[in-house]
């Protein structure tokens, strides 16, 4: 009995024996396995980077200098001054003289009215032209030069057929409304500060762009510096699975404590798996930016950055980046524009109320010719029967020369007034354009006020992360320490693997902290001089370009820290 219980002993110690070699044989099979698939996930990711595309370096100016020659929102905000332009000149044509002409004939046949005058026939051939303008300063003139030949057989015609040619000319001035102003003149005006407004609108779409541009190139570097830290942390992992592997093999450490190196490993190569995807995000963010969609590689090119975001610490003066901001950001600048409009409003609402007075000034000259005829005796009837023979000749030139000679001029000075009765339109429109500048000018303060405010936010903002960046890399410092501790007292048998892994996630996230704390003192340096030339919360263009606010995190740089 004794014997058989000896027997079964030895067999189930033998069993247990067996079972621990092949256990230790399959965890480190399955550590060597898994340290090749993380390393070849790695390769194949840096593979996948570099068979996109080709690869092109790019510095930050280099990346602003291309979003200024491609990018689509600039390019769509420079055609509007071009647009504005050709409504100034829309607006200037009105003074433009416009020329007139006319040709007509006639021809009159009238049945006898009286003893006197019998049936007449009478055939008219005329020509003119003319020249009519509204001129810049509120008067008006209009030019005519009409010519007729007419031949009748009446009595009581004594050229038949009879040369006429006749010149007029008026001008009216307008003395008190519409002098200063009219409604040309509003619209010119109105007009220009349109066109001042696309070029402040321009000017705020460009240096929007370029602080997108900036922090799309920072994102993608720190998305790159990410990557690394990611891997990094990957080779820690692996190298304590490496090492726990040789403690289980010796001995001095239990195989199921290589599990949580197994599960450490696979979690790293979660993060290095999502930071390459960040970067290509990134990678598209910049190219949408900077590249002409019609480009072959749009797609496919792959930046490398030149510049990398590095700590150093400036001095910021808010109190003067405010006094800037208030003479220099474009959306009170294009306040002040919509103001300046409102006054050229009421400047003219207020002229229209005024009486109407106009000056006006005529003069004309005519000459007459032709073929004169015998007069007729109108108290001898039968006189009306008799034929008209020709006693002159008067031809056309003659005429001409009657004309411009002023040989029978004609002309008229005068003064017209009017003034409407009663509450006028113009009266109703000066009042409301009056409310509406005084509602303009309180919009102007309160906008005032939040720029400044916002000026203010955005420099505290960069105070703030430089002394986070200072933390950050102070708590990297001491987990690197910590985790040199760490893995000396697993080496002594003073600790376990659980405080090494806790330890080298702590490296982990204090690494990505000290990146993402960098990178944020950038970008909010960026935001700093863009707060001082465009709200930083407005769209910025039409093709999607949207800011983000002051200390705003970019969409995949959060990710980089893994809880």
């Amino acid at each position: 009995m004794r014997v058989y219980r000896s027997i079964r002993r030895a067999r189930t110690a033998l069993f247990a024996v067996a079972a621990l070699v092949f256990s230790t044989s399959a965890f480190a099979q399955s550590g060597h396995s898994l340290v090749a698939a993380a390393q070849a996930a790695a390769a194949q990711g840096s593979a996948q980077l570099d068979q996109t595309g080709a690869t092109r370096s790019l510095s930050m100016d280099d990346a602003v200098k291309l979003a200024l020659e491609q990018n689509l929102g600039i390019r769509i905000q420079r055609i509007d001054p071009q647009i504005q332009d050709l409504g100034i000149g829309q607006a200037k044509a009105l003074w433009t003289p416009t020329l007139t002409s006319s040709l007509s004939r006639n021809s009159v046949s009238q049945p006898a009215s009286s003893v006197i005058v019998p049936t007449s026939q009478t055939g008219t051939f005329g020509t003119g032209i003319g020249m009519n303008q509204a001129l810049p300063w509120g008067g008006s003139y209009n030019a005519n030069w009409n010519n007729q030949r007419t031949t009748s057989n009446s009595i009581l015609n004594n050229f038949s057929p009879q040369l006429q040619s006749a010149v007029s000319l008026a001008y009216t001035q307008p003395l008190i409304r519409n002098f200063s102003i009219d409604q040309i003149r509003e619209q010119v005006q109105l007009s220009q500060k349109v066109r001042d407004l696309s070029d402040i609108q321009l000017q705020a779409v460009v240096t929007g762009t370029s602080r997108a541009v900036r922090n799309a190139y920072w994102d993608l570097a720190g998305a790159i510096a990410n990557l690394k830290a990611q891997q990094q942390s990957l080779e820690l992992s692996q190298q304590s699975l490496r090492d726990n592997q040789k403690r289980v093999e010796i001995g001095t450490m239990a195989p199921i404590d290589i599990v949580q190196a197994q599960a450490e490993v696979a979690s790293n190569e979660q993060g290095v798996i999502v930071a390459e995807a960040t970067i290509k995000q990134a990678q598209d963010n910049l190219r949408t930016l900077v590249l002409d969609p019609a480009a072959p590689d749009f797609w496919s090119v792959v930046f490398e950055p030149t510049d990398s975001p590095a700590f150093a610490a400036q001095a910021v003066d808010i109190d003067a980046a405010v006094r800037n901001a208030l003479s220099q950001r474009s959306d009170l600048r294009s306040a002040k524009n919509s103001i300046e409009q409102s006054d050229v409003n009421i400047k003219f609402f207020r002229n229209q109320i005024l009486p109407d007075v106009n000056a006006t000034v005529n003069y004309g000259t005519f000459g007459i010719g032709g073929s004169q005829l015998t007069p007729v005796d109108i108290t001898n009837p039968s006189a009306f029967s008799a034929v008209r023979n020709i006693i002159s000749q008067r031809g056309y030139g003659s005429v001409l020369g009657d004309v411009f000679s002023s040989a029978y001029p004609q002309w008229t000075v005068g003064v017209q007034f009017g003034y409407p009765i009663g509450r006028s339109v113009s009266e109703a429109n000066l009042a409301r354009a009056r409310l509406q500048y005084q509602q303009a000018q309180t919009q102007m303060k309160n906008l005032e006020m939040q720029v400044a405010a916002q000026v203010r936010s955005v420099g505290r903002n960069v105070q703030t992360n430089q002394q986070r960046v200072r933390s950050a890399a102070a708590s990297r410092e001491l987990q690197e320490r910590k985790l040199e501790a760490e893995e000396k007292k697993l080496a002594a048998g003073m600790s376990s693997s659980f405080f090494v892994f806790q330890a080298q996630r702590d490296l982990s996230v204090a690494r990505v902290a000290e990146i993402q704390a960098v990178l944020d003192y950038n970008k909010s340096l960026v935001d700093f001089d863009a707060v001082q030339q465009v709200p930083l919360n407005a769209t910025i263009n039409p093709s999607q370009l949207t800011t983000a606010g002051a200390g705003a995190i970019q969409p995949g740089v959060s990710s980089f820290i893994r809880q």
